[in-house]
């Protein structure tokens, strides 16, 4: 399969990008091949395609379900309560409906912590799309459950051969309150026997670092040092409640983090410090979160809010610019995650998007990343390719109109009236 995307804007210049496999061939001022799709670019950019370094994207089927309450309350009474009703049918459609909605704003892979794994892998598998998904692991300190986890871990590790190559396979420990330090152990020792990246929330809120203190008597980066989790193989999502000291401890074990700014905020969960997590040199990428505690999954969206926020913290407007932003939700995510990707040359994933110059927020183009970060949404994007496959192209995706009507019958079923449990009578 090849694809030739005939001038098309890079970096200010009118280019042919030709595709061929997967990856990136040849890029020049008049590639001359024939391709098995031929794309015309005039009046767009080529970019790279965005990676949402954290989210739960299954959790479509709950947009809008329980809004405007703290994590805890929102967590254990209203978010745990309807997952638990949730079948591997059910998060198969809320992920196709995640799928689409990432793919139509210009997003190509993402990495997620949910129930029923293999209804995610087979909704990325069907939409084209790559991920690192990771089963969500809860014990909460009941070592029956715990074992019963660890089986589910080594199954699906196994199971997860079965699918394309697109889908990576990582651990997901949901939380050190949700998680016990035996488990925590077990997984760390498991992700370096097999070598597996781990994908965690941590410092998400202030309780939870009150709570840690309280229990372990010491801070969240603390209690994983002493537990041997801190390496470069962790991965962890919102880091909100840090400190200096916890900070040099990331540093100085590769740990990497998923800065969530909209869901931060809408959670009033605190205020991530970027401008220290860069003076430390922690690596920040950028995710969305849920969709029932964002609630979308534009990573266009998330780059302005996340620079915007970023200088409002630190009142310096020169904190987090475009570029970097930029960087954030693409090449970031892309090493984090170990991909060959984030970036428009030859020899790299060909995972990218189309942008309208034409569109009325591109309009005038001064300075191109600048618009994209701080004046576009995701109406924006024309094209998106991921692995050498056009996903979308004139803004639309083939079958969107099943996935909308799919997602409506299950929720339909799952908001149904339910039957009061007792004793069946004839």
């Amino acid at each position: 399969m090849s694809i030739l995307i005939k001038k098309v804007r890079l970096n200010g210049e009118l280019v042919d990008v030709l595709i061929k496999g997967n990856r990136f061939d040849s890029i020049g001022t008049d590639v001359d091949s024939s391709a098995d799709v031929v794309i015309d670019g005039s009046g767009k950019a080529i970019l790279p395609s965005f990676h949402n370094a954290h989210t739960h994207a299954a959790m479509t089927l709950l947009r809008g379900y329980a809004d405007d309450m703290d994590l805890h309350t929102w967590l254990a009474d209203h978010i745990w309560p309807f997952e638990a009703r949730l079948t591997e049918d059910d998060i198969y459609w809320g992920a196709k409906l995640a799928c689409l909605e990432m793919i139509k704003s210009g997003t190509t892979f993402f990495a997620d912590m949910y129930w029923h794994w293999k209804g995610t892998a087979r909704a990325v598998t069907d939409m084209g799309m790559r991920a690192a998904l990771s089963a969500a692991f809860f014990d909460f300190d009941d070592p029956v459950r715990a074992e019963t986890m660890k089986r589910q871990v080594m199954d699906l590790h196994a199971a997860s051969v079965a699918f394309p190559d697109r889908i990576q396979f990582i651990l997901g420990p949901h939380a050190i309150y949700t998680v016990s330090s035996d488990s925590l152990r077990w997984l760390g020792e498991y992700a370096n026997r097999h070598g597996l990246l781990v994908h965690l929330h941590l410092s998400e809120t202030q309780k939870e670092v009150e709570d840690c203190l309280a229990k372990h008597g010491k801070r969240p980066v603390e209690y994983l040092h002493e537990l041997g989790l801190l390496a470069p193989n962790l991965i962890l999502a919102h880091a909100v409640w840090m400190t200096g000291k916890e900070m040099e401890l990331l540093a100085g074990h590769g740990v990497q983090v998923v800065h969530c700014p909209v869901s931060n905020m809408k959670l009033c969960s605190g205020q991530f410090d970027y401008a220290a997590m860069q003076a430390h040199g922690v690596t920040v990428a950028l995710g969305t979160d849920g969709c029932s505690s964002n609630n979308n999954l534009d990573m266009i969206e998330e780059m302005k809010i996340a620079s915007l926020l970023a200088k409002v913290t630190s009142m310096d407007p020169t904190v987090f610019p475009a570029q970097e932003a930029l960087d954030a939700a693409t090449v970031n995510g892309a090493r984090m995650y170990g991909l060959d990707a984030g970036c428009i040359a030859s020899g790299k994933l060909a995972d990218c998007i189309l942008v309208d110059l034409e569109h009325v927020r591109m309009v005038p183009n001064h300075h191109l990343v600048s618009n994209l970060v701080y004046s576009a949404n995701s109406s924006c994007v024309d094209t998106t390719i991921c692995d050498g496959r056009v996903l979308m192209l004139g803004g639309k995706v083939e079958g969107e109109e099943e996935i909308l009507a799919q997602v409506r019958a299950t929720l339909a079923r799952l908001n149904a009236p339910r039957e009061p449990e007792g004793d069946a009578c004839s």
